[in-house]
């Protein structure tokens, strides 16, 4: 009795959250219509000594809060109360039921009834391994620019170390971190997995180093089955992690654990990583998820179409001139596809009505734009190079030949002028050049095009097609 009484006083804090804030806090963060669409189905139950229990109405609501939101959320909640570290969800269906009577819920004696229900995010070291469960095989659309990736994510998801590393490779918005995702659920249940980005893997690297835990994180990640990193490029640099990413890595290949990497370029174009580690990558399988073609766009549209009529179905109802127009005009990224879709339905919602496809034009300005004008140092050095009708690698060489120092000045300053990358950055991407190499092209390039019109006229060409892929230009 008296252990009953401890453990139900753990239960009821003496001073609650005020959840009502925290619902106001969600709405100006991240915005009144996922707010309206998502946040606000959520409803508190209880607190705890270290937690808080609330409630939605579907797993699906459950799993899209908790793969998107709950990171965030937890933080908003911290602000009222640091002791939360983690957040519980119960699926309650009937939203009309008196949670004064579902107490029961908060009864440490009954918790085995609805832990099957409860799904959480911790505060914690182990807790970064967040497995997205919307993201599955069954839901991968398949093309054939991604087919070979998709082939080789489902032997390894059934067979381990079939491929060894595996290392997938692509721009963003391509579905590599849907692969990572799809290879983890299959794994899981039968296998220890460890899935965490590049970018968290250096946090709890440095946060490891700093609380003295040094041994406890080498013996969470070298004991795994499946280690899954996701944009490794992130460890550019980093010398100290990268050293311990290596130990890492050979651990786990010597004991026949299965090794997954994503990255935005092929293991030899990674920048300032150990050359030790890039050739490792090399040796097993890679594969380039390459760029979507159109009738891939296109399935991928109208799945999410699908997808968002399921809960928001008297507001959803873009026509299929829309959905292909998108698929035509949109070929940066599957991320920016989706996006597109959620920038119509939040159109629908706000004025009521569904866009016309003059309107979608209207709506879709800057993303048609950007995917218009997509810009990359490697563009820039592809183009210029064909116009001087020179190699990528002869300016990139360390070779001071006339005929090689005006093209090259002429890349670095269309990349100072088309990109937003640092003055560092493209002297990195120039053959590791240093900064003030990159100052002096560009002055150079300014000066001259005062000076010579021929040159200007060429460099104005240039820009066109690179901005504009206008190849009559050139």
């Amino acid at each position: 009795m008296k252990n009953n009484l401890n453990q139900n006083s753990e239960s009821f804090s003496t001073k609650k959250i005020d959840w009502n804030n925290i619902q106001l806090d969600m709405k100006e963060k991240f915005g009144k219509d996922i707010y309206e669409s998502w946040l606000r189905k959520i409803d508190f139950i209880d607190e705890f000594k270290n937690y808080i229990l609330i409630s939605v109405t579907t797993r699906f609501i459950r799993d899209w809060i908790t793969s998107r939101y709950l990171d965030q959320i937890l933080q908003i909640i911290k602000s009222y109360n640091k002791q939360i570290t983690r957040i519980e969800f119960s699926i309650i269906q009937n939203k009309n039921l008196d949670l004064e009577n579902n107490k029961n819920l908060t009864n440490i004696n009954n918790q085995d009834s609805y832990k099957k229900n409860i799904s959480f995010i911790e505060d914690s070291f182990l807790q970064y391994n967040r497995i997205d469960p919307n993201k599955n095989f069954e839901n991968f659309i398949l093309g054939s620019s991604n087919k070979l990736a998709y082939e080789a994510s489902i032997k390894v998801s059934e067979d381990l170390s079939h491929y060894n590393p595996l290392y997938l490779y692509s721009g963003v918005g391509m579905g590599k971190t849907h692969l990572l995702n799809s290879i983890g659920l299959s794994l899981k249940e039968r296998h220890k997995v460890i899935f965490i980005s590049a970018e968290r893997f250096m946090y709890q690297f440095v946060k490891s180093i700093k609380s003295n835990e040094m041994v406890k994180f080498k013996d969470y990640f070298r004991n795994t089955d499946v280690l899954i990193i996701d944009d490794i490029q992130f460890m550019n640099g980093k010398e100290a992690m990268q050293e311990e990413f290596f130990h890492t890595f050979n651990v786990l290949i010597d004991k026949g654990s299965q090794i997954i990497v994503t990255a935005d370029r092929a293991p030899n174009k990674l920048s300032r990583i150990q050359e030790r580690i890039k050739s490792r990558f090399s040796g097993g399988l890679v594969v380039d998820i390459q760029n979507t073609d159109y009738e891939l766009r296109y399935k991928i549209v109208k799945a999410k179409t699908d997808e968002l009529k399921l809960f928001n179905s008297n507001l959803v109802n873009i026509s299929d001139e829309i959905q292909k127009f998108i698929s035509s005009e949109i070929r940066t990224s599957i991320r920016e596809l989706v996006g597109a879709l959620n920038r119509i339905v939040s159109f629908s919602r706000i004025y009521n009505k569904v866009p016309s496809l003059s309107e979608t034009k209207v709506i879709l300005k800057d993303l048609l734009n950007m995917s218009e004008n997509k810009v990359t140092i490697d563009l820039i050095q592809t183009t210029v190079c064909k116009f001087f009708k020179i190699s990528k690698n002869e300016m990139l060489s360390a070779r001071r030949s006339r005929y090689l120092v005006r093209p090259r000045q002429t890349a670095i300053y269309l990349a100072k002028l088309l990109t937003s990358k640092s003055l560092p950055e493209i002297g990195r991407l120039f053959s590791n050049r240093d900064h003030t190499t990159v100052i002096h092209s560009v002055k150079t390039i300014e000066k001259l095009r005062q000076e010579d019109k021929e040159l200007n006229l060429n460099i104005d060409n240039l820009k066109n097609k690179i901005l504009y892929n206008k190849e009559n230009e050139i």
